[in-house]
């Protein structure tokens, strides 16, 4: 980080949550995450100095999605918020009962 835009281009953010993932970072991501006004040079030379080198390979958590979410989503057309709310109103058997109104056949629909 010698040069001006590279400065510019880290991302304080990803770095600070690609780090959570590890047992042996965790602690100084999360201080980093406290003092979140430090410049990020700073930032970037405080990880530099303190963490040991090794691979940190991880993937990404990604968010759950429940079929259920996906058949109401679907059959009334609506937003995830929407369906959220659907959700709490319709018993299971009404949700199999959407899901069997959209079967339209095919070896793809369970």
């Amino acid at each position: 980080m010698e040069e001006g835009y590279e400065e510019k281009d880290y991302k304080p953010f990803l770095v600070n949550k690609s780090l959570s993932y590890h047992q042996d970072s965790i602690h100084f991501s999360n201080e980093m995450n406290v003092r979140h006004g430090t410049g990020n040079r700073l930032q970037y030379l405080f990880f530099l100095n303190t963490l040991r080198k090794r691979q940190r390979f991880s993937q990404w958590q990604k968010p759950y999605v429940s079929k259920k979410l996906d058949v109401i989503k679907n059959y009334y057309q609506i937003s995830n918020n929407k369906a959220k709310e659907y959700m709490e109103l319709l018993s299971d058997k009404e949700v199999q009962n959407l899901k069997k109104r959209m079967n339209t056949g095919g070896g793809d629909n369970e």
